[in-house]
């Protein structure tokens, strides 16, 4: 089965299954009679529009090839950053700092990336980001909180920008037989990670009644984690054929990819809510914000990254 073949076949299923959801949904919510039920059902309604239009985007992004690829993932880290620093205090004194952040850290990352730098782009940020950002910020003289200012800005800078590069460097990865198919890699990780947050809300919904950490991320449950982690881990087992992994590869893979994004988002969960917000912000309907969709992803794509990179090239 050729690469476009394949991407038929799994943009096809994604299509039917939001159209089945779709059509549920306006069942839903003609049947609600109270309040709380038909705003469950409004929640999912606009996670199911929201859904259909980022199927759209990265449908139009896969086909317009790798570069397309690389920019609408630059955006994605931009619009995160945003995001994070603008839930984030800052003073005068980070201005410059958080300009390196925008408009050089963020583009050189991802421009090493294109020109398939991995010894350079997996080092860039965790050294001399980490290094220059305080440095740079010494030179306004304000030393008013100065740790826990420097802190928020590299932590913003590694999960928005370093993490989250790590899912369009899948493209540059030389695997034996599976030449011109890493797109499929990365769809194969979204799918899988956005799947996870779906399942664990539904069962969560229908089966939930143990709260996994009531104070970092209330609606999630232990019933969630497990029904929905279970069932995503099986369904990323079933997919193998995308990938170049067999079915046990292929299952495990899920698991570790299941994993860390529940990690991901309950650690993120526990940041918004330090800083006193229940989304990072309002960007998609039905969503939250660019790093509330983005938050399992963070974790998850560097782990998936260099477990391909270190047992399958």
């Amino acid at each position: 089965m050729t690469l476009r073949e394949k991407m038929f076949w799994v943009f096809g299923g994604v299509i039917a299954l939001l159209a089945i959801a779709s059509v549920a949904g306006a069942i839903l919510g003609k049947r609600a009679r109270s309040d709380s039920g038909r705003a469950t059902v409004e929640n999912l309604k606009a996670r199911v529009n929201a859904w259909w239009v980022m199927i759209a985007v990265l449908a139009v992004t896969f086909a317009l090839g790798e570069t397309a690829t690389l920019v609408v993932f630059a955006f994605v880290s931009f619009f995160a950053l945003r995001e994070f620093i603008t839930l984030t205090p800052t003073r005068p004194g980070d201005y410059l700092p958080l300009l390196l952040a925008f408009f050089v850290i963020l583009p050189v990352q991802y421009l090493l990336i294109g020109h398939d730098q991995y010894g350079t782009f997996a080092i860039f940020i965790p050294v001399y980001g980490f290094l220059l950002l305080p440095a740079v910020a010494t030179f306004a003289g304000d030393t008013h909180e100065f740790l826990e200012r420097s802190a928020k800005l590299q932590w913003a800078t590694m999960i928005t920008i370093y993490c989250i590069s790590y899912a369009p460097a899948l493209l540059l990865l030389n695997i034996p037989g599976y030449e011109n198919s890493n797109a499929l890699l990365l769809l194969y990780l979204l799918l899988i990670v956005q799947l996870s947050d779906v399942l664990q809300y539904v069962f969560g919904k229908l089966f939930g009644k143990t709260k996994l950490a009531p104070v970092v991320s209330p609606s999630k449950t232990v019933e969630g984690l497990v029904g929905g982690g279970l069932t995503t881990t099986l369904i990323g087992g079933s997919l193998y054929w995308i990938t170049p992994f067999t079915w046990l590869q292929a299952t495990a893979i899920s698991l570790v990819i299941v994993a860390a994004g529940v990690l991901g988002g309950l650690t993120l969960s526990a940041m918004k809510r330090g800083l006193g917000a229940k989304d990072w912000g309002v960007m998609i309907e039905g969503h939250g914000g660019m790093l509330d969709r983005m938050d399992s992803v963070s974790f998850a794509a560097p782990m998936f990254f260099h477990i391909v990179r270190f047992f399958f090239t």
